[in-house]
């Protein structure tokens, strides 16, 4: 790939490039999906998320038993140097997110060749973000086909689905409607469509009030 620099009325000479792509370039995400499609997590209670050229590693710990998270890391990082790829450990950080009701736990800190990777002590999107991000994507897992399933589960299921939806509260920090209240709007969105489509199988069996 040539390139040239344009300063002004100056331009340099050419110089072609075997390696690397363009800012912005639509190859770059592909690239690197390919390149690191091996880059997989070791352990179940570790996920690696991977989104254009950036990775997020995510683990569950409990009992303070950190050991599987840090091995991971270490994993990344040999990696990454097996490949010849460099983590830019300035730009690498850490966030704990604890919904624990206990006092704060003490995590071991996370080194990357050497140098300890920043720990962010708090971190806040504004509440519309995040709401929005629930909706698409937490609500809409959870009421998936919710007139068909909610009728026949338990009161303990409906239980701990809700416990979901009081976490996302405390998270996006805004009020969000409950699972029942969900699942009479849907049930009366598709009474009312069944109702206006006279094709419907099921349309003679609602009548207007």
């Amino acid at each position: 790939r040539p390139q040239s620099v344009w300063v002004g009325n100056c331009f340099s000479s050419t110089l072609t490039l075997s390696t690397g792509a363009p800012q912005g370039c639509v190859l770059s995400p592909l690239l690197y999906s390919l390149y690191t499609y091996d880059c997989t997590a070791t352990s179940s209670s570790i996920i690696i998320v991977k989104f254009a050229d950036d990775t997020v590693v995510m683990g569950l710990i409990s009992d303070n038993d950190e050991r599987a998270y840090l091995e991971e890391i270490k994993h990344l990082e040999n990696w990454c140097q097996e490949n010849n790829l460099l983590l830019n450990v300035s730009k690498t950080k850490e966030l704990i997110v604890d919904c624990s009701k206990k006092q704060e736990q003490h995590y071991q800190p996370v080194r990357i060749s050497g140098t300890t990777m920043e720990r962010l002590r708090d971190f806040r999107l504004p509440s519309k973000v995040l709401r929005n991000f629930y909706t698409c994507t937490i609500e809409s897992i959870l009421t998936g086909n919710i007139t068909v399933w909610v009728g026949n589960s338990t009161k303990q299921d409906r239980q701990a689905l809700q416990m979901v939806v009081r976490s996302a509260e405390c998270i996006t920090r805004t009020e969000l409607p409950d699972l029942q209240t969900i699942y009479y709007k849907w049930c009366q969105t598709r009474a009312r469509r069944i109702v206006k489509d006279p094709t419907h199988p099921n349309n003679r069996l609602f009548s207007l009030l």
